[in-house]
């Protein structure tokens, strides 16, 4: 099965996870007053993901200053999702977890099998979703996305605050919303 493109402009699917501080991240049950920014990361188990997250929780106040919500999920358990959001030490980021990777194709994201250890030790999951950003309009539909095949040259969070800055001054609308014939 392929992996799906969502269109910007158009509604993103539904997104119902658990968060390690508790509750849940219900999108568009309270969105935020700009954007919701959901990061999608591979696990525990990668290394760049926790770098990658520790910069996010840095400037997560940033976003906030910008009415703009931030959450990082994945499909890891809630002892996987706590021990990173330990290991990030989040106290700014929401971490959700039980991410399920029905859920991941629908928002367009890659689906990698494990290859056992990764050069930390901690063992992959026997499938799990790769990177992806979006930022999502309050209305539910989609502003920005950004899918890989691979943990590797991420989307800089300092560069996204100044989309977002432009975004908001210039009020730019998403782009790549057009599907009709080429």
């Amino acid at each position: 099965m392929s992996t799906i493109a969502l269109t910007p402009r158009q509604p993103v699917p539904a997104l119902n996870i658990s968060l390690v501080t508790g509750g849940r991240f219900a999108l568009g049950t309270a969105p935020a007053e700009r954007f919701d920014l959901i990061v999608f990361y591979r696990g525990l188990h990668c290394p760049i993901c926790a770098k990658y997250l520790i910069e996010l929780e840095a400037l997560a106040p940033e976003f906030h200053k910008r009415g703009v919500q931030v959450v990082a999920l994945s499909s890891d358990n809630a002892e996987r999702a706590q021990a990173m959001s330990e290991k990030i030490k989040a106290t700014h980021l929401k971490i959700g977890y039980g991410l399920t990777l029905a859920n991941a194709r629908q928002w367009g994201l890659y689906i990698s099998a494990s290859k056992g250890k990764t050069s930390i030790g901690i063992e992959e999951p026997a499938l799990f979703s790769e990177p992806g950003v979006f930022i999502v309009r309050p209305d539910g539909t989609l502003y920005y996305a950004s899918t890989q095949t691979m943990p590797f040259a991420r989307p800089s969070f300092q560069d996204l605050l100044g989309a977002i800055d432009f975004a908001i001054a210039k009020d730019y609308p998403a782009r790549g919303e057009y599907t009709g014939e080429v």
